[in-house]
């Protein structure tokens, strides 16, 4: 991650912003440092360790900052032998292993906070070597298979199948996530079927992790007395455990089928009250609601500020040829206004991280009126506006946004529409669920949500209390069908979040619900407590309710990862209910696969038990 162009015109990158911000008193961003043996301050390297592997003491940070670490041995292994030879030796020198991606992430599953250097823990840092992508076994059905090594980013794999002519019906915004990481946690897009629409082959509506066909993992082998490297393909056994394994496994290596590629067009609505989008279900005929959209395109994103009452609307559409009014893009990250944030907004976050928890409502206004004068060139709200966001949002900084062109219609190849989040944007902490429900309750839980956080929102305002300084993002997307991977007796992901249950198939929807704030925020862990507690009231009759792996779940009113009930009970009920293969299957092979537990840490071991 570099500042870049973001220093330019006008605009403050997120890593100048965060460094003044920690300066200031903030801490939420501290460089990772990194320490080679022999140097002043360096440790003894782990005693055995592989010959030819160059290791070094690197911090380990994760997205938000959250999790932060000691200088922990780290290598970047060369090949999926390397790997192999360091789990080996790992194993009998009584060290563990953890595989590293991208580091794009909030939960603690690859490594906890503050862990220790004295820790006999090896980071392996994919993204440096394995990075090799092919493709392979194009279809006459228009599908096609592509091989790639874990350390690929999401942005570098679509791109490759983007230039074969094949992508994906739904991928994170996020480029900057490894391959290994996406599958590791089940990561997801935005996206359901339309009314009326028949997926082409090798199209879906669940998570990539759904996409795979085989994959090589390091398993232990007790003939050999070693750890090995297993392919495994997808009807065969093992396999829908290590589909999404939470970090309990390493996979070097899959295969994943995907599909003749098409255009989409991305059209943004900011003009549609929360109160409208989110009605409860019987609204007056007209109404626009989100159940109304995902209807139409099946692709839909909720972006909503904190304190606003506009949420921003991305609704995406399956269009092959350009439509007039639409902007043709050539290339991912198409928001340059939320990737660099305007250096006087960027100064506004910056007092938040210092301490003025208060401006939490400006912020969130100014957020959306930044939106919708970039998305649609209307300055209407900004000159009606008080003086506090006038200063923010200046003459300079209005006519940076309308010399960027307006971008509320956009078209263009899959990939550069699915992917508009770049590393310079707001680094926020984020809680994640997904609530599995039926298409037609879609609109209750939308509901449901809006009006429990509006209303938590105020009591804690009137309390003096600002938790909230980022969005809700709500997104919807199909459950697993095992059928897309083209591979007969394929099973869903054991640990998906979006795994069907076997008894209800008439939930056959997911709302992913995420509320996103800046990680120091006085109160935000009794909020996202009072939010978690919602939501899993919901789970009944009408939705099952599950965290999101790669997010914050299990708040107690200080930390996240922390409430032993929902980490222990709740968690595991979650794919405990309907019966059939799940939690218990999904633990018992990933610990016959790595029974030394070389491949884990304590918070996954006393998460799956």
């Amino acid at each position: 991650m570099t500042d870049g162009p973001s220093e330019q015109g006008g605009g403050m990158s997120r890593r100048r912003l965060l460094a003044a911000s920690a300066a200031a008193g903030g801490g939420i961003w501290l460089l990772r440092g990194l320490v080679r043996p022999g140097s002043a301050h360096a440790a003894s390297p782990p005693p055995g360790f592989p010959a030819g592997l160059d290791v070094f003491q690197r911090v380990y940070e994760n997205w938000a900052g959250e999790i932060r670490t000691d200088h922990l041995w780290t290598c970047a292994p060369r090949s999926p032998q390397e790997v192999l030879d360091v789990v080996n030796w790992a194993r009998a020198a009584g060290w563990t292993v953890r595989a590293q991606g991208q580091r794009h992430g909030w939960a603690p599953l690859t490594v906890a906070d503050g862990t220790s250097a004295a820790a006999r823990v090896v980071l392996l840092d994919t993204t440096a070597h394995l990075t090799a992508m092919s493709l392979e076994q194009r279809a006459a059905d228009g599908s096609a298979h592509v091989r790639v090594q874990t350390g690929v980013s999401l942005e570098a794999l679509l791109a490759f199948a983007g230039a074969g002519g094949y992508g994906v019906t739904s991928a994170p915004a996020p480029g900057d996530l490894s391959v290994g990481g996406a599958l590791a946690i089940g990561a997801h897009g935005t996206a359901a079927p339309a009314v009326g629409e028949d997926p082409p082959s090798g199209h879906g509506y669940g998570s990539l992790s759904n996409l795979v066909t085989e994959l090589t993992a390091v398993v232990w082998d007790a003939g050999a007395g070693s750890y090995v490297l297993r392919t495994v393909g997808r009807a065969e056994p093992d396999c829908d455990a290590l589909l999404a394994h939470l970090g309990r496994s390493f996979v070097t290596e899959a295969v994943l089928r995907v599909g003749a590629d098409h255009n989409l067009r991305c059209q943004s609505f900011l003009d549609i009250p929360a109160t409208e989008l989110f009605a409860a279900p019987g609204a007056p005929a007209g109404t626009r609601t989100l159940a109304d959209f995902v209807d139409r395109t099946g692709r839909v994103e909720a972006i909503w500020f904190a304190f606003t009452d506009h949420p921003w609307l991305k609704v995406w559409s399956v269009s092959p040829n350009r439509p007039l009014a639409a902007r043709a893009v050539d290339g991912p990250y198409n928001y340059p206004f939320s990737d660099s944030l305007p250096e006087p907004v960027a100064r506004l976050a910056g007092d938040l991280v210092s301490g003025s928890w208060a401006s939490a409502p400006l912020f969130g206004r100014v957020q959306y009126l930044l939106a919708k004068v970039a998305l649609t060139g209307d300055i209407t709200d900004v000159l009606l506006s008080g003086t506090l966001v006038r200063d923010v949002l200046t003459g300079d900084v209005l006519t940076h946004l309308l010399a960027g062109g307006l971008r509320s219609d956009l078209w263009g190849a899959s990939r550069n529409l699915l992917q508009y989040v770049r590393p310079t944007t707001l680094r926020e902490t984020a809680d994640g669920y997904a609530v599995l429900t039926r298409r037609a309750d879609l609109q209750w839980v939308v509901s449901r949500f809006a009006d429990f956080y509006r209303t938590l929102l105020a009591q804690y305002a009137a309390r003096g209390e600002y938790p909230v300084n980022g969005q809700v993002e709500i997104r919807v997307t199909g459950l697993e069908d095992p059928s897309v991977s083209g591979v007969p007796g394929a099973r869903p992901p054991l640990l998906s979040a979006v795994r069907p249950r076997p008894d209800r198939p008439d939930l056959d929807t997911a709302v992913w619900i995420d509320v996103l704030s800046l990680p120091t925020t006085p109160a935000l862990h009794r909020f996202y407590r009072d939010i978690e507690q919602f939501l899993l009231s919901l789970d009944g009759e009408r939705a099952t309710v599950r965290v999101e792996w790669s997010k914050g779940w299990a708040y107690s009113d200080t930390a996240a990862w922390s409430d032993p009930d929902v980490l222990t009970r709740v968690v595991p009920a979650s794919h405990r209910a309907g019966g059939g293969p799940g939690w218990d299957d999904a633990v018992t092979i990933l610990d016959r696969l790595d029974p030394h537990h070389v491949l884990s840490t304590p918070f996954l071991d006393a998460l799956l038990r």
